[in-house]
C-alpha cells in the first residue's frame, strides 16, 4: 500500500519524507479542507524533498462550484505549478447540479501539461459517485481521492470496494481518505493507496506536527 500524507508547511513535508511516506499532498488552509498553497511553499517543498508532491488547486473553501473569476485563478495557479518540480495537482469541480464540471476539467487538463491529476473529494459531494466515475473515466485523471461518498471512509467501505473495482477496470487509481488513523487503517489494507492527515499528527490534531511514532506504527501495518 502507498501512503500519502498531507503537508501544510515545509517542515511537515520534510518530516513526512523522513518518516517514510511515499507521497505528499501539499495544501494550505487545512481547516477549510485544503486550499492552494503559495508558490513559494510549492517551490521550496518540491525543490527539497525527493518523493512526489501533489499540489492542491482550490481557490477557496466555499464549495466546489466555481464561477468565471475562480476559473481564471485556478488555471493561472496550474500554469505556475506546471513550472515547478511538482509531480501532480489535486483538483475537483462540480456544476450547480452537483455533476462533474467537465468544461472546467477539460481546461485544467489542457493547462496541466506533464502534471498528473488527482480528482479530489469534490467527487464525494457529487450527485452520484458511480455516475461521476463514469464521467471521469473519459479524462486524463490518474486517481480519485474519495471517502466513498460519506464524510468518513470507514462508513463507506462497501461503496469504496465497488468504486475501487470499477476504477481499476478503467485504469484509474482510488486513493482512500478521510478519517483514517491508527485505529482503523487495518480495515483498508485491500486498497492500493491511502491518504492521511491528522491521523499521523500529535494528538491527531491537524494543527500539530507529524508524529514519528504514529507514522512508524501506520507504516508497520500497511507495509
Amino acid at each position: 500500500m502507498l501512503l500519502e500524507v498531507i503537508a501544510t508547511t515545509l517542515s511537515e513535508a520534510l518530516d513526512i519524507e523522513k518518516f517514510g511516506a511515499d507521497r505528499i499532498e501539499l495544501v494550505t488552509g487545512i481547516a477549510e479542507g485544503g486550499l492552494t498553497p503559495s508558490l513559494a511553499l510549492i517551490e521550496e517543498v518540491c525543490n527539497t524533498v525527493k518523493i512526489p508532491v501533489y499540489v492542491m488547486v482550490r481557490p477557496h473553501g466555499k464549495s466546489f462550484i466555481y464561477n468565471e473569476d475562480d476559473k481564471r485563478v485556478i488555471l493561472k495557479d496550474i500554469e505556475m505549478i506546471s513550472k515547478t518540480k511538482a509531480s501532480g495537482i489535486v483538483f475537483g469541480a462540480l456544476k450547480e447540479n452537483l455533476e462533474i464540471d467537465e468544461d472546467l476539467l477539460k481546461q485544467v487538463i489542457l493547462k496541466k501539461k506533464h502534471l498528473k491529476l488527482t480528482f479530489h473529494r469534490a467527487f464525494d459531494k457529487s450527485h452520484n459517485i458511480y455516475q461521476s466515475l463514469e464521467v471521469l473515466k473519459n479524462y486524463d485523471v490518474e486517481r480519485i481521492l474519495t471517502s466513498g461518498g460519506k464524510d468518513k471512509a470507514i462508513d463507506a467501505l462497501n461503496d469504496l470496494r465497488k468504486i475501487n473495482q470499477l476504477a481499476r477496470n478503467y485504469g484509474i487509481k482510488i486513493l482512500v481518505g478521510s478519517g483514517i488513523n491508527l485505529s482503523n487503517i487495518d480495515k483498508f489494507l485491500e486498497f492500493d493507496e491511502v491518504h492521511i492527515g491528522s491521523g499521523v499528527k500529535f494528538e491527531q490534531n491537524n494543527i500539530n506536527e507529524i508524529d514519528e511514532s504514529l507514522m512508524n506504527k501506520v507504516l508497520t501495518i500497511i507495509k
